[in-house]
């Protein structure tokens, strides 16, 4: 899809997107037909919109993927102060895999575009990890690159997170980044 779409168009490819998750969460195998049905649209409409099955999932990969990128980004993570920041992009990132549960948690197809934007993710991510840091508030001599692996391990922990049904609050981003972000920081010793 490299011209831009007209409007129509666009709302077309976000219902089939959209549709496209949650049709899968259900159930991974599901058909074109099925999505589209979902979508409100014909089957027609949606092979129009992506040749087949494969260009479909590259599509929700780039557009979940340009979503955590944003989400980052609207954080502020390299102006606002290092905690703030970090526990404004933990809170959008939580956001964004709550609604791609299905596409965040396959393999995605491997395209020049996913990989872009998953290299830049993980720049941004390595870039604010680095100013708490230099904050103080990891050690001096910590991996940074471990300690961003950590950190996106305890984010798709805390949304797949097994005694979320108990307590409603355990959904909310905002509690859960103070979970993952308390977890990061301290781990599970003891809290001066």
């Amino acid at each position: 899809m490299g011209r831009a779409l007209r409007a129509d168009a666009e709302r077309s490819v976000r219902a089939i997107l959209e549709a496209a998750e949650r049709v899968l969460a259900e159930d991974a195998g599901a058909s074109m037909e099925q999505i589209a049905e979902a979508a409100g649209l014909t089957r027609i409409t949606v092979h129009r919109r992506f040749a087949n099955r494969q260009a479909l999932l590259e599509a929700l990969a780039v557009s979940a993927k340009q979503q955590l990128l944003d989400a980052i980004a609207d954080a502020r993570p390299d102006s606002a102060p290092a905690l703030v920041a970090l526990y404004r992009v933990t809170a959008n990132v939580l956001r964004v895999k709550s609604s791609w549960r299905y596409t965040l948690s396959h393999a995605a197809p491997h395209t020049e575009t996913t990989a872009a934007l998953w290299e830049d993710i993980n720049a941004r991510t390595l870039r604010l990890i680095a100013r708490v840091q230099s904050e103080g508030l990891i050690a001096p001599g910590a991996d940074l690159k471990w300690t961003r692996q950590v950190y996106i391990a305890l984010l798709s922990e805390a949304i797949n997170r097994p005694d979320a049904d108990q307590d409603p609050a355990l959904h909310e981003p905002d509690v859960l980044a103070a979970l993952v972000i308390d977890t990061l920081l301290h781990g599970a010793g003891p809290h001066d």
